[in-house]
């Protein structure tokens, strides 16, 4: 909710909605050197400059200033500093004059260039991806542009416009209303007011209102949401002038959904913070007490707690996400919000409408008919009075009419006849839309109202029938038989409105919903949208992948049943809106698990059978394109809209598909998964690691005189197999993978660390054991305590080269034994990309000891022979995972 700025601090943009408000029509047109007409192409450019764009000004994205500063400000690269502060006063300035050393601090200083310059480079390739992506989706706004109306995206939208709202818009800028009919605005983005309240052009804010800016009847905002109705209204304010764009820089329109994943990657922070703080003391007691050197030891433990991190995981999963939105936009399927993808992924219920989903989204007029079912052009007559002059929102039905029309009747006539007086604009919960038209020559002005809707909702309002052109009370017995007429056109898969019409309504400009009573029903309009071919199939598919789809529709059940009979959905269970009334919370509980088509529903019904499965412990999705979807789109884990969908549902959606088609929906969904699997390998597989490594350190610390590993040398590993990884977003996943949805959670992570990390630890000892009694004595020449120092300073640098190379080798096999459940190499493998990554780590720090860098990383020189050990050591440890793996297996349904 905004909060409103106290009379000091009042802005120049607020003063001047306070003025524009209280001010006429006329005055706010002069001011704004506008007219009622639009301004021309010309004008509108001379006011872009002088006004400035429809953008609002952020400081918080995509600037690579602040990328830059991500990159490097980074515990990894924070610790390397410290320790490189460190190594600059004990190498260099604190030594005599012939010891000083700066090839250490230059190595780490390398370093943190190295994970800087990736990270930076990363995340700006991934700014630009998103961007590249969003801009396939635009919303656009109708603007009298020219002396014409005209589809324009919003951000051209300029001080001085005039734009026409209706049903389903999003307010593209601040705006003074220049006329408007039943218009009702939804300022929830604004205010946190769910209700939505009228707009009326011609009230303006009464006495002691002022400073309640944002309830001014004739003022629309920024980001608000025309629920009914349709208006007029002239731009005052654009971009940052705005008070969305001057209050509310973080609502709205990039809200981020707080994730099941985002949720998972904070238990993980915990978990880590939690392992630091108990591991890294450890293990500065422990070598502090063995070894005597207590700066040795805090440094080696700063180095600990850094393998502890995997600090990779901010550019692994970024990277993966915009990959896999990449492969997603290539499928038609666009991610407008990049951390719904894991939710994308998860979803095991999909809630969708059936029109244009199941159907083929081309409605057409089938029959127009009397009570009588008799096709007479009279009934296609007034249903093309209705469709052709109502300004709302033009949905299909309205569409087929007034093709029907055009086709078989001459409509110019009709328009010349008829001249439009009043319209009250369709809602959902009168489900009914009405115009007023006069009759300029047959009837010498008569004033008809003619009114279409669902049958329930006329023949609610309905007193007489129309029947052989007898006007005739509307009787028990003639409702049946109408009621009865519309099931049999419901059982042929037709979908039925009925059409009304009343004489000399209420006077001119005096029109409201009220109007809509003693009508006299005349016919039925009867349209028939197939089922698409490609929908059984697509069902079929997301069935295949673990996938239950739920029809949430305002239909009625008869058509729907039919539909969902013809695309193979089961429709033993039917249940409508108003069966969900009185029930308690279990009945429901069990209501929307046992059903999956829902009829004759509200948008309230909608967002409350999605919040009931997700109660039940679903990951739910919501395929929806108008304003009737909206509320439902924003209570779904995951929304799903089209390109074509009214500029509410496109605002609201996490995904937008440039197809309304299930198959794309079910290839963007196997990405998801591909997604998921490759940032969970990361985290499972690294964690695990590091958690190994951490164990190999404590017992060896435990027991060996010198420290296992030099700090240096530990970050070193650990940026290596942390390069290494970022190949992982361009590995695969296996297709039984893909098959099932998987839900993030952390509380099995704990379990995979205990199994597998101990798993690699085993073959750490057992180098350890090779390197401290047999090999590094034989190469030395005696044991580590009956050797002389400068042999000490040998067996130390060779026993540090021999376990980095063992830890380096079994770091990156993990990931090929741990990415499947399937023996590597063999029953499975990773892509070539990850492959070459691995191997290049383990061979880059393979020759390291015999490179230039060797002294200064105090490695030793280890004899190519050692590399035999290590093979036999990787095919023990190969073989020992997979029948951990086997075991970890019999216990848990999922691997990774």
């Amino acid at each position: 909710m905004l909060k409103k700025p106290s009379d000091q601090t009042e802005s120049k943009d607020l003063q001047l909605v306070r003025t524009i408000a209280k001010e006429s029509r006329a005055e706010t047109l002069a001011r704004l050197h506008a007219s009622s007409n639009g301004l021309s192409t010309k004008q509108a450019k001379k006011n872009r400059e002088e006004y400035g764009s429809n953008k609002i000004a952020s400081n918080k994205h995509d600037s690579k200033l602040r990328f830059l500063a991500e990159a490097f400000i980074t515990p990894f690269t924070l610790v390397l500093l410290v320790l490189a502060t460190l190594s600059l006063c004990t190498d260099y300035l604190f030594v005599p004059a012939g010891q000083k050393d700066l090839s250490t601090v230059i190595i780490m200083l390398t370093m943190v260039i190295i994970s800087g310059i990736t990270s930076f480079v990363q995340n700006v390739k991934s700014s630009n991806a998103v961007n590249s992506l969003l801009k396939m989706v635009s919303v656009t706004t109708d603007i009298i542009r020219d002396g014409k109306d005209q589809e324009i995206a919003t951000d051209k939208v300029v001080v001085g416009d005039v734009i026409r709202l209706a049903a389903g818009d999003m307010v593209p800028a601040d705006m003074r209303l220049l006329s408007s009919k039943d218009l009702f605005c939804s300022s929830s983005s604004l205010n946190g007011e769910s209700s939505p309240v009228e707009k009326m052009a011609t009230k303006k804010p009464g006495i002691g209102q002022d400073r309640d800016y944002l309830d001014y009847p004739n003022i629309l905002y920024e980001g608000t949401t025309i629920v009914s109705g349709a208006g007029l209204g002239v731009v005052f304010a654009t971009g940052s002038h705005t008070m969305f764009g001057k209050l509310a820089h973080d609502i709205a329109r990039n809200d981020v959904k707080n994730t099941t994943f985002d949720v998972g990657i904070k238990n993980i922070s915990k978990l880590l913070i939690t392992m630091t703080a108990i591991i890294a003391p450890l293990v500065f007691i422990i070598n502090g007490l063995t070894k005597g050197n207590w700066v040795d030891a805090l440094i080696f433990a700063i180095a600990t707690a850094v393998g502890l991190t995997p600090e990779m995981l901010p550019v692994i999963v970024t990277t993966n996400l915009v990959k896999g939105s990449v492969e997603m936009s290539k499928h038609g399927t666009i991610v407008k919000k990049m951390n719904s993808i894991q939710n994308f992924g998860s979803a095991d219920v999909l809630c969708t409408d059936k029109t244009g989903t199941l159907t083929q989204d081309k409605v057409v007029l089938e029959r127009h008919y009397d009570l009588n079912l008799r096709e007479t052009s009279k009934i296609l007559e007034l249903g093309y009075l209705n469709s052709y002059y109502q300004t709302g929102m033009k949905n299909l039905i309205d569409k087929a009419i007034i093709e029907a029309a055009g086709d078989e009747l001459d409509v110019n006539e009709i328009q010349r006849d008829y001249n439009k007086i009043d319209e009250i604009p369709f809602d959902f919960s009168r489900r009914r839309m009405s115009v007023v038209v006069e009759n300029s020559d047959r009837e010498h002005g008569e004033h008809l109202l003619v009114t279409k809707g669902a049958a329930e909702e006329m023949l609610a309002v309905s007193t007489k029938v129309e029947v052989d052109g007898q006007i005739l009370p509307l009787t028990p017995e003639r409702r049946q038989k109408v009621l009865a007429k519309i099931n049999d056109m419901n059982d042929d898969g037709l979908r039925v409105i009925m059409l009304g019409y009343k004489r000399n309504p209420a006077p001119v400009g005096e029109f409201s919903a009220k109007d809509e009573s003693d009508l006299i029903l005349c016919g039925f309009l009867a349209f028939l949208d197939p089922p698409k071919e490609s929908a059984k199939n697509a069902l079929a598919k997301l069935a295949r992948d673990g996938i239950t789809v739920k029809i949430l529709t305002g239909d009625n059940e008869a058509v729907t049943r039919t539909v969902g009979l013809q695309v193979g959905l089961n429709v033993d269970n039917v249940y409508s809106g108003s069966d969900l009334d009185g029930k308690s919370p279990e009945e429901l509980a069990k209501m929307v698990e046992e059903c999956n088509i829902f009829v004759k529903l509200s948008p309230e019904d909608k967002t409350k059978i999605i919040n009931l499965l997700k109660q039940n412990g679903h990951t739910v999705g919501y395929m929806g394109d108008g304003i009737n979807d909206a509320p439902a789109m924003k209570a779904a884990d995951v929304s799903i809209s089209v390109d074509t969908a009214v500029d509410i549902a496109k605002e609201s959606a996490d995904i937008i598909l440039l197809h309304k088609d299930l198959n794309v929906l079910e290839k963007g969904v196997r990405i998801g998964r591909k997604v998921f699997g490759n940032t969970m390998k990361y985290i499972k597989i690294t964690l695990s690691s590091n958690f190994g490594n951490i164990l190999s350190i404590l017992v060896a610390s435990s027991f060996l005189p010198f420290l296992p590993m030099l700090p240096l040398q530990l970050l070193i590993l650990d940026l290596l197999y942390g390069t290494s990884c970022l190949s992982l977003p361009f590995d695969t996943m296996s297709d039984s993978y893909l098959k099932q949805p998987r839900t993030w959670s952390t509380k099995k992570l704990p379990k995979f660390m205990f199994y597998f990390g101990p798993t690699s630890s085993v073959f750490d000892i057992v180098t350890f054991g090779l390197l401290y009694f047999l090999i590094c004595p034989h190469l030395v020449g005696g044991a580590y305590n009956a050797i002389s120092p400068a042999q000490k300073v040998a067996f130390v640098a060779l026993f540090h080269t021999g376990w980095f190379i063992e830890s380096l080798w079994t770091q990156e096999m993990v990931i090929h034994a741990l990415r499947d459940r399937h023996l590597p190499f063999i029953k499975q493998h990773a892509t070539y990309a990850v492959i070459l990554a691995t191997f290049g780590a383990g061979i880059i720090g393979t020759l390291l000891p015999f490179s230039f860098a060797a002294g200064a990383l105090k490695f030793g020189p280890m004899p190519l022979d050692y590399m035999w050990v290590i093979l036999g050591i990787l095919i023990l440890y190969i073989l020992l995972t997979t029948v951990v793996k086997h075991f970890y297996l019999k216990q848990e349904k999922f691997l990774i």
